[in-house]
């Protein structure tokens, strides 16, 4: 019992030690993140109606009944707002966890195999890089479809490249380590340097990339929805900010104030925060600009 307590503190107790060496837009940051989950999970304790539900008239003012009024149909914004923190909180861990981890365990095994391996991934690496990312976006999400999943497969296959290119730089370096050199020669196995040896040195760095692909996959799903390319269904706040922006004479009515207001701020407030985070994440875990900070 006392084991498992110490190990399961172990990752917490780590967690804490970065977050205080954090800036304090990195420390605002965090919290930020903390609020913005604990309102995608309570949504259905800080609300009062469903995210789809007709329940007050259209564009009604916000009053009592609906804090920050009701759009075009009569859904009240607010719980729009809540649920649509879900939606933009899981395809932005989705596509991140995905690529980033995807794209670094592609990168560690290509960078120490080497070969024709290394050769074909950097290959991929450069013509993904090059390739103008966002209008590909739009054809591809257009032929396959307004789908959550076929939103993510897409923001996947534009997203990988960047932490294989990373964590395939840092196991080349890595293996030219005389640790590593050694443990080869004394018979230790590939999957045995990768996880005891060079795993530790690419994983912070992979993390980086994570939190850095979130920001971009939200952004990319909110400029996907804005052009009617989402998925219609879901309640995210880039489809909060497309019919909100394709009512007719939105702008010449007190109807911006609490319909299109919420979710943009919401939307720059998350990402402001995730960039806070990568920033000093990024200069904690890269001993290069560890040293340049101190």
């Amino acid at each position: 019992m006392m084991l498992s307590k110490s190990v399961a503190s172990g990752p917490i107790k780590s967690a804490i030690d970065i977050i205080n060496r954090f800036t304090i837009p990195g420390k605002v940051g965090v919290a930020g993140i903390i609020i913005i989950v604990l309102m995608a999970a309570l949504a259905p304790f800080i609300t009062f109606y469903g995210p789809s539900e007709i329940s007050g008239k259209s564009l009604e003012p916000p009053g009592p009944s609906h804090i920050l009024g009701t759009d075009e149909l009569g859904m009240d914004v607010w719980s729009q707002l809540c649920y649509g923190a879900r939606m933009s909180l899981v395809i932005g861990l989705a596509v991140a966890l995905i690529a980033g981890l995807g794209g670094g365990a592609l990168g560690i095994l290509a960078g120490y195999v080497g070969g024709i391996w290394d050769a074909l991934l950097l290959r991929a690496i450069d013509i993904t890089l090059a390739l103008p990312n966002f209008p590909l976006l739009i054809v591809i999400a257009a032929f396959l479809g307004p789908n959550i999943v076929n939103v993510i497969l897409v923001l996947v296959l534009f997203s990988w490249a960047k932490p294989a290119r990373i964590a395939r730089s840092q196991t080349l370096a890595m293996k030219k380590q005389k640790y590593v050199i050694s443990a080869r020669l004394y018979g230790a196995s590939p999957l045995y340097i990768i996880r005891r040896h060079l795993l530790p040195e690419v994983l912070p760095l992979i993390f980086v990339s994570i939190v850095n692909l979130s920001s971009y996959a939200i952004v990319a799903e909110s400029g996907l929805a804005f052009l009617g390319l989402g998925d219609p269904t879901s309640k995210s706040w880039g489809m909060m900010l497309y019919y909100a922006t394709h009512f007719r004479s939105i702008y010449f009515t007190p109807y911006w104030q609490w319909w299109l207001i919420p979710p943009l701020v919401a939307l720059i407030f998350l990402l402001l925060c995730l960039a806070f985070i990568g920033r000093d994440l990024e200069r904690v875990v890269d001993p290069k600009l560890r040293k340049k900070g101190d």
